[in-house]
């Protein structure tokens, strides 16, 4: 039974920032490629950031030089740091933990504005 709980989401204005956190648990953390994935409302869900167990990394375009992705093993914790928020990155942000399983957080609500 694994499970992530997103936390960190709230209302922030343009060009602020946010630090989201995943806490998973019930699953060997370190050896799972972890993700953000995003969605707003009317849309897909759209795939936000990768990171791998040995700590490699891969951003989608949108968010390339705003958002940071990284965890702390050794905590079971996953993060995302956002930046330079812009209104189109208002949406619900989950986690997401893949290898013999996969995992989904519920999510938690980021919306940018003023």
């Amino acid at each position: 039974q694994g499970q992530l709980v997103e936390s960190g989401g709230g209302l922030v204005p343009p060009g602020g920032s946010l630090r989201l956190s995943c806490a998973a648990s019930g699953f060997i953390f370190s050896i799972y490629q972890m993700r953000w994935y995003r969605q707003s409302p009317g849309k897909e869900r759209e795939w936000v950031a990768t990171i791998f167990n040995l700590l490699g990394t891969q951003y989608s375009d949108s968010v390339k030089g705003r958002f940071t992705i990284s965890r702390d093993n050794g905590k079971s914790m996953l993060y995302l740091q956002m930046n330079d928020l812009k209104p189109e990155d208002t949406a619900v942000y989950y986690c997401y933990g893949n290898y013999t399983r996969e995992y989904w957080g519920q999510g938690t609500q980021v919306t940018v504005s003023s």
